[in-house]
């Protein structure tokens, strides 16, 4: 049997989850590849897993890297089409083998264009359906919220087909390899998970891409699902100056430098931080000026929620643990 145009990147939350059952069923699925990406210490099991399992292919970390930097790297090492991104606490619901996956997600899908043009491509990345341990959907669709909330984002839950979500939850999703390379993937410069996430999505919705939710696919926690850390900080700051702060003008984004005094007067660094800072994001801007579709008002509007950035001001933000 020829390939799917479908391979599997297992990320590893810890060594209390059994990956053996999850192994034997991405070999009934019939993934063309699995990549599992192993974060020190390395786990005592290995050797037999590859015995047992030849199709996998086992990245042993040398030191902990970011959510985001483990997806770049099995990305790297990958030429499928789709990409399917999971972590070992998460087991098949429902979604069929490969060969059906991909015959759901390879259509033609109506991309969204600010300027009201369809264009029928796939889009970046498709989120499963997540339950709980208990099988009870969880509300993993994220959608910003407007300035000065308790929470960056509000979670809806995936009652139909093709719902949009501004990030991938947890990072698990379905991505379009060529889509997701030519993005530049997600930012290795921030460390923390939310903020990678956040920055991605943002990026993505910016420059015309599309994440939306599938019914097809489903997926369980086998134990809590994941808290998500929004605090603020120096990631903050890079996703604000990229994503926040830039002026989109018919066609292309710049950094003006009148956002420059508020910043700095917020950073709560020194001056020369803070001067740095935001000339390096405006640097990135004025590199990437004309892959800008929209402004963040526009995305916000996909929720039918108002917001701007000249009052999503840079660390005033009030944080939900």
């Amino acid at each position: 049997m020829g390939s799917a145009g479908l391979s599997a990147v297992v990320l590893n939350r810890g060594r209390r989850f059994a990956r053996r059952n999850m192994f034997e069923d991405m070999k009934k699925t019939g993934f063309d590849f699995v990549i599992s990406v192993e974060p020190p210490p390395i786990q005592y099991d290995i050797e037999e897993l590859s015995t047992q399992f030849p199709f996998v292919r086992f990245v042993l970390l040398a030191e902990n890297i970011s959510l985001g930097e483990q997806i770049n790297l099995a990305v790297s090492e990958i030429d499928t089409p789709l990409i399917f991104v999971l972590w070992n606490d998460l087991r098949f619901v429902a979604g069929g083998g490969a060969y059906r996956m991909v015959e759901r997600l390879s259509y033609p899908t109506v991309k969204w264009d600010p300027s009201g043009e369809k264009n029928p491509l796939r889009r970046l990345c498709t989120v499963p359906v997540i339950q709980s341990p208990r099988f009870e959907t969880l509300p993993t669709l994220r959608a910003p919220v407007p300035p000065r909330k308790k929470e960056h984002t509000c979670g809806l839950s995936p009652s139909q087909e093709g719902l949009r979500s501004l990030y991938p939850f947890d990072g698990v999703g379905v991505y379009d390899r060529e889509r997701f390379i030519r993005m530049g993937g997600f930012d290795g410069t921030l460390k923390s998970c939310y903020w990678q996430l956040m920055d991605f999505g943002f990026r993505a919705h910016l420059w015309g891409e599309e994440i939306s939710a599938t019914q097809t696919l489903k997926l369980s926690y086998e134990a809590t699902p994941p808290i998500e850390d929004t605090s603020t900080g120096a990631d903050y700051h890079r996703f604000y100056l990229k994503n926040l702060a830039p002026v989109f003008r018919k066609d292309f984004a710049h950094l003006p430098l009148r956002r420059f005094p508020r910043y700095a007067l917020q950073s709560r660094d020194s001056f020369l931080a803070a001067y740095e800072e935001f000339f390096e994001g405006r640097q990135w801007v004025h590199t990437n000026r004309f892959r800008w579709k929209c402004d963040p008002r526009t995305i916000a509007n996909l929720w039918n929620i108002s917001n701007t950035t000249e009052n999503f001001s840079p660390l005033e933000q009030e944080t939900s643990a």
